[in-house]
């Protein structure tokens, strides 16, 4: 299992935690054997092959050994994956103002070659301008000090870049229109918004698509999700659900097809990429109106 140049520790972890499963079913030894390895718990196991939590060289290295891997180049392969997946991520510096449950996202999403999201609330986050940003900051933050607003709206100016790099993922997005007609940060803001998705719109490697109000009900009325596809194919497919203090990573096979489904449905019914170019255009119009 080779990872991919430049992938970053949380799918590090991922990877090796794939490998140590994998290892630990082969030898059909279990999580509870494995734990008591290494001094640990079987839900500490749980979370180590699921790539949740950082790795101890030793851990690995004791469980290598009771998993049976005597090879030295294959031992050694495997504990300089650990070091490197212990290596903090470009966000680690924001990590006082990040939740734990968010940093595995800004993760994920950095490793990813193909980001889909479906939004109903707010733009998203790699879409949004800085004013756009700092007024969606402030919806939740509103009592936090200038200098922690900053940083906030300057965390998601950076998570912006990975779509201008050389290898940057392909980006997705179905968004609803009243999304596009909630006046965050007041009109000025939102008329140099909708000029960014038009031109963001016109990058290869982004496609935007308006679910209009004259459909009616469609297939993900539940709410917003962002699906994530890895370059390695031995990452299973991700679907990622944000609430107000946690988030769901959902990674099951038959979890990750009913939300796959919902988002080809919505495909299918938004308006086309080209049509919806020309939408950014009229609904940025109707904030040149006067207020009635």
């Amino acid at each position: 299992m080779t990872p991919e140049p430049g992938a970053g520790p949380t799918v590090l972890r991922i990877l090796l935690g794939s490998q140590l499963r994998r290892l630990r079913e082969d030898r059909n030894v279990t999580r509870e054997d494995a734990g008591y390895a290494i001094r640990a718990s079987e839900s500490k196991i749980s979370r180590i092959e699921l790539g949740r939590v950082g790795f101890k060289e030793r851990d690995v290295s004791d469980l290598l050994t009771l998993y049976g891997v005597n090879d030295p180049a294959e031992r050694e392969a495997l504990l300089s994956l650990a070091r490197e997946a212990n290596q903090p991520g470009w966000w680690h510096k924001y990590g006082d103002i990040l939740p734990q449950w968010f940093q595995a996202y800004v993760g994920l999403e950095a490793a990813a070659s193909l980001i889909r999201t479906y939004e109903v609330q707010f733009i998203p986050g790699l879409l949004q301008t800085e004013d756009y940003a700092r007024a969606v900051v402030l919806l939740g933050n509103g009592n936090a000090p200038k200098e922690e607003i900053d940083r906030r709206v300057q965390l998601r100016m950076e998570r912006q870049q990975l779509l201008d790099r050389a290898n940057a993922p392909r980006f997705w997005a179905i968004i609803d229109e009243a999304v596009l007609r909630r006046p965050i940060g007041g009109r000025d803001v939102m008329r140099a918004q909708l000029d960014l998705l038009s031109e963001l719109s016109e990058r290869p490697n982004v496609t935007l698509q308006i679910i209009p109000f004259g459909f009616g009900g469609h297939a993900a009325a539940g709410g917003a999700f962002s699906l994530l596809r890895f370059p390695d194919q031995t990452l299973p497919d991700i679907v990622y659900i944000e609430q107000l203090t946690s988030a769901l990573y959902l990674e099951k096979r038959e979890d990750v097809d009913t939300y796959l489904e919902s988002m080809e449905r919505l495909a299918v019914e938004a308006d086309s990429p080209d049509r919806s170019r020309e939408r950014f255009t009229e609904i940025r119009k109707d904030f040149d109106l006067p207020l009635r």
